[in-house]
């Protein structure tokens, strides 16, 4: 039985790249957890969905490029936009967030941390950029919900078909 690629994205490029780079750095030590599969379908689902019936779809449809684990180098120059570059930030640091590996184990191990730092690295935003996208990841309650702050700032950006 041969195994089947799956269909074509019903995303953009664009989106596609920013959906690829948190999987790979949900992948960076080597074990793609549930609950970052969840933050990531749910977060992305969100995003792209044009409306709530295909949120739904969407879900079902990532999951299978969830599995796909890119080298962030050959993905992170395909961003342009300093939109694009602060919401992958923001998706990566709270991806790597999302869950220990073992019980007792911090939050973000030290594979991941190296993604991200590679990850931070690629970007190319000044410091004064990451520090503060990495406070509003941490404290989303501030300003709203993380998801609502993206889909504020990158309301037409990401709606991209």
């Amino acid at each position: 039985m041969s195994v089947q690629p799956p269909p074509p994205p019903s995303i953009s490029p664009a989106q596609m790249t920013i959906l690829r780079i948190a999987a790979t750095l949900a992948w960076s030590d080597g074990n793609l957890a549930d609950e970052e599969v969840e933050v990531m379908l749910d977060q992305f689902s969100h995003l792209f969905a044009r409306n709530d019936a295909h949120q739904d779809a969407l879900r079902a449809e990532l999951r299978d490029y969830l599995m796909q684990n890119i080298p962030l180098d050959e993905l992170v120059p395909r961003l342009t936009e300093p939109t694009e570059k602060e919401l992958v930030l923001r998706l990566g640091y709270q991806v790597i967030n999302a869950s220990a590996r073992a019980p007792g184990e911090a939050l973000i191990n030290a594979e991941e941390a190296s993604a991200y730092q590679t990850l931070v690295a690629l970007l190319g935003l000044p410091a004064e950029t990451v520090q503060r996208l990495e406070q509003e990841t941490t404290h989303p309650e501030a300003n709203h919900t993380l998801v609502d702050q993206l889909i504020h700032t990158l309301q037409g950006f990401l709606k991209e078909p």
